[in-house]
């Protein structure tokens, strides 16, 4: 059974299941969620708590097994947790992790809560999770999107008592803050909280916003996609300056901007074959965000300016890599600059 994480707690209102499978990349808000699991199983009358860290292909299953099924003098209720952080359990851990669901039903001695990283989709369709999301509740956590941040924000500041001042000011507050934790919710988390202990509940000024919120962003190349393909020059300045310095790879990030340019290219050459836009944007593999991107940008991104982007991605390819080229930067950030830069133009 799949459960949103806004349904979490509704769920829980309702009464508690014997297993659930936390999978997802946003730690804060699988660290909250199995909070909340635990908070609500507490209160059930599970007086008891087992944690096991899966470490490695030699990984003993059978303590897991054991602690399953086996409780104390002192308790009839029990919680017992499985974090796997590669996600790996291996062959042994896959038959485990099936065993532990079957028993899980009709088991209200033990809750399993099994805590793993994000997984891929041939991951999600092997025969260990499918009976965990069979036999149990999974829920995946989404990271939160650029875009949600702000009211994600307000709505932290909320739940303490506090709130930006109405109008433009409280909006470009928000803004900043969003700027500032980017990609790193753990950090907002702790910054939402400084504010609590730094000012009354009640209305929160910018300035007071500003001195008090670290530059705690964490940036990645697949988030500088989508700021280049939405067109969102200072975030995409903002986010080079960052992967710079926090020492990531110039050739990872001329990949993620070239593959854009490439496949770019290809549905403009399919819809010039005669493909409808829907059908070349699914043979590329273009969904989710990118495909709305890819949607606005294609009908305006003339052929000229197509090619010119491919030869600008090839040329920073080669700087990258050592290479010197007549009219561009030698330095390989400023050079991704230069062609980052140039994509938001040409897409506008």
């Amino acid at each position: 059974m799949q459960l949103g994480l806004n349904q979490l707690q509704a769920h829980l209102g309702k009464g508690l299941r014997s297993l659930y499978t936390l999978h997802g990349d946003e730690p804060l808000q699988q660290q909250e969620a199995a909070d909340a699991i635990r908070a609500a199983a507490r209160a059930a009358g599970y007086s008891e708590r087992s944690s096991h860290t899966v470490a490695g292909a030699h990984f003993d299953w059978s303590a897991v097994l054991a602690a399953g099924g086996s409780l104390s003098l002192f308790a009839d209720k029990q919680i017992l947790e499985i974090r796997i952080p590669s996600g790996k359990p291996g062959k042994d851990g896959s038959q485990a992790l099936q065993q532990l669901a079957e028993s899980a039903q009709g088991n209200d001695s033990t809750l399993t809560l099994v805590m793993l990283p994000r997984l891929d989709k041939a991951t999600k369709t092997g025969a260990w999770f499918s009976a965990l999301d069979a036999h149990g509740v999974t829920l995946q956590i989404e990271p939160i999107e650029r875009a949600a941040l702000p009211p994600w924000i307000a709505q932290r500041l909320g739940a303490q008592g506090q709130r930006v001042v109405a109008g433009e000011e409280g909006q470009r507050a928000l803004q900043f803050f969003a700027d500032r934790v980017e990609g790193n919710l753990l950090a907002a988390h702790q910054e939402i909280q400084k504010l609590a202990l730094l000012y009354p509940a009640g209305e929160l000024h910018g300035a007071q916003i500003e001195q008090a919120v670290l530059n705690v962003a964490r940036y990645d190349v697949f988030k500088l996609s989508d700021a280049v393909l939405s067109g969102q020059l200072a975030r995409v300045q903002r986010m080079l300056d960052g992967l710079q310095a926090e020492g990531v790879a110039e050739v990872l990030v001329h990949w993620a901007l070239a593959e854009d340019i490439r496949a770019l290219k290809r549905v403009k050459d399919a819809i010039a074959g005669g493909r409808p836009l829907p059908m070349a944007l699914r043979e590329q593999r273009i969904w989710g965000a990118k495909e709305r991107f890819f949607e606005r940008i294609v009908p305006r991104l003339n052929d000229q300016a197509a090619a010119q982007l491919l030869q600008s991605a090839h040329t920073v390819d080669g700087i990258v890599k050592g290479l010197k080229s007549p009219d561009w930067p030698q330095d390989g950030w400023q050079a991704l600059r230069r062609l980052a830069f140039e994509m938001v133009q040409s897409f506008k």
